[in-house]
């Protein structure tokens, strides 16, 4: 038969502890004097309980928060991300469509330009390459990527670094052994 006793502390909400049925024989058994444990308990043993349950609700509280609030972090970091995603494919799509009277080769460099009626188009030549008798408002230089993507000019030193240590990683990768634990200690 269960026990289930609801205190209520000054300071905080209802708990209910619920005490362990008791039984003076278990498995016919003997396990301690049936006195002491038949006895009426102190009050405050009910209470030290109580205060233990609730501290217990209350860190299982805090902990479910604290993981709840990573999660949102994370959720928040994805959707900056999947904002940037569409928006790096919203320019490349434009620049892919902008004028060009040439093959577009991935690994080239080609610069935008604007004429008087607002067409773009793209040249292989820059503006230092013009001189004095460029004849468009320069708009800005990209690098044609493998991956069809454009890298503005400011960037394409950064991006170029960053691919080959990428192409570093992927050559070393097959000379790794195979392990069943995150090794990072060859990538150093």
């Amino acid at each position: 038969m269960d026990k289930t006793v609801g205190l209520t502390h000054p300071h905080s909400k209802a708990t209910t502890v619920t005490l362990v049925e008791s039984s003076s024989n278990p498995s016919g058994m003997a396990l301690v004097n049936v006195y002491q444990t038949n006895r009426v308990g102190d009050p405050m043993d009910l209470i030290a309980l109580a205060q233990q349950v609730q501290k217990g609700d209350e860190f299982i509280r805090a902990n479910a928060c604290n993981k709840l609030t990573v999660i949102a972090e994370q959720i928040r970091y994805l959707q900056e991300q999947a904002r940037k995603v569409l928006e790096d494919a919203k320019k490349d799509a434009e620049l892919h469509h902008a004028a060009c009277n040439v093959v577009k080769k991935p690994g080239n460099m080609y610069y935008l330009y604007m004429r008087e009626s607002g067409q773009q188009y793209f040249s292989i030549l820059s503006p230092q390459e013009w001189g004095p008798s460029c004849p468009h408002k320069f708009l800005g230089g990209y690098k044609l990527q493998h991956d069809m993507s454009w890298t503005p000019q400011e960037e394409v030193q950064r991006r170029d670094t960053e691919i080959s240590i990428m192409d570093k990683l992927l050559n070393r990768q097959t000379a790794l052994p195979a392990c069943t634990e995150p090794n990072f200690d060859s990538l150093s």
